[in-house]
């Protein structure tokens, strides 16, 4: 499909608005006016490409993922993938209560076990100043539900307590508002413990607040060119056991799907870099950095993957409602919750893996993505229109996907003309 085409039929399932599809384009995105008021200096706007990947059936629906990302074949292997996965039902995904972290640090104490058994005892009354804080979440089901007190006795500052308050955000990503109630309860906790109140901030290891999906793949469905389905399957499962014991795999390979998790946080107008530092700390939680996946053979020799990392989204609040295309965004894959966008984006992460283990274990990782790259090298030396599929065409015949042959054959080309 034409990029118009491709609006038309989103339109379609989405019942999009001329707006919110005029959000798409360069000039209906996101203002000059409206990006002042997220940041500051504002001096314009920068671009990136938005893909739909397509063939997504999680928990028995299918969903147009709106994914943003530079990286070439990223949404082409999340759909390659994710119509793999349809025969076996697609994915299955959920995701846990949208509970964050806040944090209070607590240093040079007079008397530490003292400290400790008073944060104890007024526990409730440190929930209920936390519910005063914002009424209004709790009004909607969410709020504190409970405080933990954590011991460091050894650090380079020395020794010193940290408070735990376990937060419901509801369908917000929660940053803003845990440290405001944190900020709320310095003081009392400071009387508390006569000690010395430090930083006063949310988590971002949200490992209350997770994100799952799976996945079970039928070894013919995995069967193409030479390879057996059986060979694809024992390949994807030795792949991922070389990631599961070795960091410098495991980063590459976490780093997969990052891929298609980030673009899919982006698009919402979400906090990627949150939700990527969050992965990669709950990827290191037992010790040893490892897979953010698990695939096995299953016993009718299956394919069965699965994913589980922290998840610290949000549909409310932020970027997700002042970017237009975000809204449209959220729209497209009619999304309602926190939680449901969450499980979405789990899935997709799981997607984007088994593609790449996929790639890696049989064909090798560069046929898909060097065909998909020739296209830039095209564009980066000026072709135009119809030149671009001709150039990229010609460099990916000649296995020579470089800069510096690009710019060769259209300089010949312009000086023929």
């Amino acid at each position: 499909m034409s990029v118009k085409e491709r609006l038309s039929n989103l339109t379609e399932i989405a019942n999009l608005t001329s707006e919110e599809l005029t959000s798409y384009s360069a000039e209906g995105g996101l203002s000059v006016e409206q990006a002042e008021g997220m940041i500051e200096n504002t001096i314009g706007v920068y671009g990136l490409p938005i893909g739909v990947a397509q063939n997504f059936l999680i928990n028995g629906r299918m969903i147009p993922i709106p994914m943003v990302t530079e990286e070439p074949s990223v949404v082409a292997a999340a759909s390659l993938a994710a119509k793999l996965a349809i025969a076996g039902h697609g994915f299955k995904a959920s995701m846990t209560e949208s509970e964050m972290i806040g944090q209070i640090q607590i240093s040079r104490l007079p008397d530490w076990d003292k400290a400790i058994e008073n944060l104890q005892v007024h526990k409730d009354a440190l929930i209920e100043i936390a519910q005063k804080a914002n009424p209004q979440i709790c009004g909607r089901g969410g709020g504190p539900r409970d405080i933990e007190v954590r011991e460091f006795s050894e650090s380079p500052m020395g020794p010193f307590l940290v408070l735990h308050l376990i937060y419901d955000v509801c369908d917000s990503m929660g940053a803003n508002m845990i440290n405001s109630i944190m900020e709320a309860l310095a003081t009392p906790v400071e009387q508390l413990t006569h000690g010395r109140i430090g930083l006063r901030i949310l988590s971002n290891l949200a490992d209350r607040r997770l994100a799952r999906a799976s996945c079970i793949i039928p070894a013919q469905s995995l069967r193409f060119d030479n390879f057996k389905g059986r060979q694809v399957i024992d390949s994807i499962v030795d792949a991922w056991a070389f990631a599961s014991v070795d960091p410098y795999r495991a980063v590459t390979h976490n780093k997969g799907i990052m891929n298609g998790i980030d673009a899919v946080v982006m698009a919402t107008g979400n906090d990627w870099r949150s939700v990527e530092a969050g992965a990669h700390a709950y990827a290191a939680r037992n010790g040893k950095y490892t897979s953010l996946t698990t695939w096995k053979k299953g016993p009718k020799d299956e394919l069965m993957g699965f994913i589980e990392l922290p998840m610290a989204i949000g549909i409310v609040g932020g970027a997700t409602r002042v970017h237009p295309t975000a809204k449209a965004n959220l729209k497209l894959m009619d999304v309602h919750s926190a939680r449901e966008l969450g499980a979405i984006i789990a899935a997709v992460g799981l997607a984007q893996n088994l593609a790449a283990l996929r790639a890696l274990a049989t064909e090798g990782i560069q046929r898909g993505h060097m065909n998909l790259h020739a296209r830039q090298i095209a564009i980066s030396v000026g072709a135009k229109g119809k030149e671009v599929k001709l150039l990229a065409a010609q460099l990916i015949q000649e296995n020579d996907i470089r800069h510096s042959r690009a710019q060769e054959i259209i300089d010949t080309w312009r000086k023929n003309d």
